[in-house]
């Protein structure tokens, strides 16, 4: 399974903010407030279904969850994050940029290694919420069953996803809120977090 090239191109990011949640959580809307911000968004999921669109692969739950298995296995725990910041330094983008789904502390510890600042932000919801949610939302990769929903949980859990999320420096919790709530929610605290590291940054 040759998915990647040999090598990826490498840079130092100024700032980047990470985004870390079990599925249904609520990743998604902190990069729509933070797209608003005019943040760079990359989407580390994106990354999985795009090896399987490549590979003639339906986008199932099932399948996704192989693919991000094997490729850490083949290729390293951190590869995911090696592929995203390819991305980052491909296009040309000044500003802070936002990472959606990182997964395992390598992954984590790989973008502090190549940014000036690094942030995680974690968003929490109970397990019975988010699957309500999954089972609304209903894209093709999301569970169909309480059993489907517990075995992504556990697969999540075992990249190192519950380390992330309890080292993380900001957590949203995000039980009962509206997504317009949690939008505004995040957004303020975007705002802030950039205003700050602007401020080191002149200083």
């Amino acid at each position: 399974m040759n998915w990647f090239p040999e090598k990826f191109e490498e840079c130092e990011l100024d700032t980047v903010i990470l985004v870390a949640g079990m599925p249904g959580a609520g990743k998604s809307i902190v990069s729509e407030a933070a797209r608003t911000l005019g943040l760079r968004i990359v989407r580390m999921g994106d990354i999985i279904r795009e090896i399987a669109a490549e590979n003639s692969k339906p986008p199932s739950d099932e399948v996704l969850g192989y693919i991000s298995q094997k490729i850490r296995e083949l290729h390293g725990r951190d590869i995911v994050a090696r592929a995203a910041l390819h991305i980052a330094c491909s296009e040309e983008h000044g500003g802070p940029v936002l990472v959606e789904g990182v997964r395992s502390p390598e992954e984590v510890e790989y973008f502090r290694r190549h940014s000036r600042r690094c942030l995680t932000i974690a968003v929490h919801s109970p397990p019975n919420v988010r699957y309500q949610r999954l089972l609304a939302r209903g894209r093709k990769d999301d569970p169909k069953s309480w059993e489907e929903f517990k075995t992504r949980d556990e697969r999540e859990l075992a990249l190192g996803l519950g380390s992330v999320i309890a080292l993380a420096d900001i957590i949203l919790v995000n039980h009962e809120k509206r997504p317009e709530d949690l939008f505004v929610e995040a957004k303020s605290i975007l705002e802030k977090v950039i205003g700050v590291y602007s401020s080191d940054a002149r200083g």
